[in-house]
């Protein structure tokens, strides 16, 4: 697991916030250091016309986007017809209102995960922050940065099942649903032509991926329907741009901790007991250490067979407590 180790950007795109030019009319939106919420989008372009993948956590961040690209591309990204979302989470679409008159293209389960998870969720948890100790510590670390009260949730119009071609002037884009893996919608966007691929949550660059769904099987699987495609540039849902070597380094650790998970779900450890005793020291240099809380638990559930939805507010407390540990 030495890949660990070793940045595992491209060396052309430094990690900088901020609209990178890929070339050929692509364009992937940065916003380090990847942690929670802190999410990238892209911008596919031909001629005059453009699509968006994902918007960001709250509308300021996501106008401060299309502004960049309206700057890059005004032709087209003044007019963006096309606004694509990865996943449900609020990351990847709660400025979905800034692109006003668009069609908004998800997966069939991302869009019904949508209506669960409200911005007013998020911000009602901001508001009891003081109350939760360390919890709302952990809370507001990870989310006091965004502005939730100021979005007005804008659901996708349009939902697939499988796969979905949209084009953008002479340019294919190709949506496949991969999950449920992170999410139960997850999608990725493949361009052929311009030798890209945009893959929203299924990785996580530089920073511990977080399972929300699995099964485990199908995340390893989009992995490698990545690595089989003939793309040079891979843009994450977060942290730096990528290639292959950056989808092989989230399936080696996908393929870890499956299988120490397994090792201590056999011998009867609680998953924050298994959490606390597998040695993840290859993946020190990555960021939200906590997260194998929610990796294991979903494991757990897996092996279990348990299909009860997770307990987010103990998984949050867990990895409140873990976050402290490690601080």
């Amino acid at each position: 697991m030495s890949s660990a180790h070793t940045s595992l950007g491209l060396p052309q795109f430094a990690y900088t916030k901020g609209l990178h030019d890929l070339g050929n009319g692509g364009y992937a939106y940065l916003q380090p250091d990847g942690g929670w919420g802190w999410s990238n989008a892209g911008l596919i372009v031909d001629g005059a016309e453009a699509l968006l993948v994902d918007t960001l956590f709250d509308v300021p961040l996501t106008r401060e986007m299309l502004d960049a690209m309206r700057a890059a591309e005004p032709k087209a990204a003044n007019n963006i017809h096309t606004l694509v979302n990865t996943h449900h989470n609020g990351d990847h679409c709660n400025g979905n209102e800034c692109c006003e008159g668009a069609e908004i293209i998800a997966h069939k389960l991302a869009a019904e995960a949508m209506l669960k998870e409200p911005p007013a969720l998020l911000a009602g948890f901001l508001d009891m922050a003081p109350d939760l100790g360390d919890l709302g510590d952990f809370i507001t670390k990870s989310f006091g940065a965004f502005d939730f009260k100021g979005v007005t949730q804008t659901f996708p119009t349009t939902t697939f099942e499988t796969e979905l071609t949209r084009k953008v002037g002479d340019k294919q884009v190709h949506l496949t649903h991969v999950g449920p893996a992170h999410s139960p919608g997850d999608i990725i966007a493949h361009v052929p032509s311009d030798k890209t691929v945009y893959t929203g949550d299924i990785l996580f660059i530089e920073g511990h991926p977080i399972m929300w769904e699995g099964p485990v099987q199908n995340w390893i699987d989009a992995c490698n329907a990545i690595m089989a495609m003939d793309v040079e540039t891979v843009v994450p849902g977060h942290g730096p741009i990528t290639d292959k070597r950056g989808v092989k380094a989230v399936q080696d650790y996908l393929v870890y901790t499956r299988d120490e998970a397994k090792k201590r779900y056999d011998a009867g450890l609680s998953a924050m007991e298994a959490c606390r005793d597998i040695n993840f020291s290859d993946y020190d240099s990555w960021g939200d250490g906590e997260r194998i809380i929610i990796n294991v638990t979903t494991l757990y559930r897996e092996f279990s067979g348990d299909e009860a939805e997770p307990d987010i507010p103990t998984l949050f407390g867990q990895m409140a407590e873990l976050a402290k540990d490690r601080s």
